[in-house]
C-alpha cells in the first residue's frame, strides 16, 4: 500500500509553494475536492453561510486549525491555506478556504499520489460538519 501512495505522482509545487489554488478546479487525480469543481467526483456541495456564519471569519479558520494535523501554512483577510500532515506517513494535504461574499470556497488536494482514498473529501466533510453544528451554514 506505501507503494501505492508513494510512488503514484510527484509534489505539486503550486500547492505548497504559497501559490493559491482555492480558484481552480481539479485536476484528473482522484485526491482533490472543491466547490468550484462541477465533476461528481471532486465536487464539494456549496457552503452558504449563515447570517452569524458572515460574522465568523475567525472562528472559521480556528476550526479549520482543529482538523487533525492542521496548521496554517497561509493567511490572508479572506483567505487561508492550512496544511493538514498525516500521523503515519507525514503526507501534507492542502485545505483551503477563501470567503466570497455569503459563501465559502472549499479546496481540499493531496500533494502527492494518486488517490487519497478519500481523505480530503472526509475532511471537507468534517468541517462541514462542524460549521453546521456551530449554526454558520444556511440551509435555505
Amino acid at each position: 500500500m506505501l507503494a501505492l501512495l508513494t510512488g503514484c505522482g510527484s509534489p505539486d509545487s503550486a500547492s505548497h509553494s504559497g501559490t493559491a489554488k482555492v480558484n481552480q478546479p481539479c485536476g484528473g487525480k482522484p485526491n482533490c475536492v472543491s466547490t468550484l469543481d462541477s465533476r461528481e467526483e471532486h465536487n464539494l456541495a456549496p457552503f452558504i453561510l449563515s447570517s452569524e456564519g458572515i460574522e465568523q471569519w475567525q472562528h472559521i479558520e480556528e476550526m479549520a486549525l482543529s482538523l487533525p494535523g492542521a496548521s496554517l501554512a497561509t493567511k490572508t483577510d479572506h483567505y487561508f491555506r492550512v496544511e493538514c500532515t498525516s500521523k503515519v506517513f507525514q503526507f501534507v494535504d492542502d485545505f483551503e478556504v477563501k470567503k466570497q461574499a455569503n459563501q465559502l470556497v472549499v479546496r481540499s488536494e493531496s500533494r502527492i499520489g494518486y488517490s487519497d482514498f478519500g481523505v480530503n473529501r472526509n475532511r471537507a466533510d468534517s468541517f462541514r460538519a462542524m460549521l453546521e453544528k456551530a449554526g454558520y451554514l444556511s440551509h435555505k
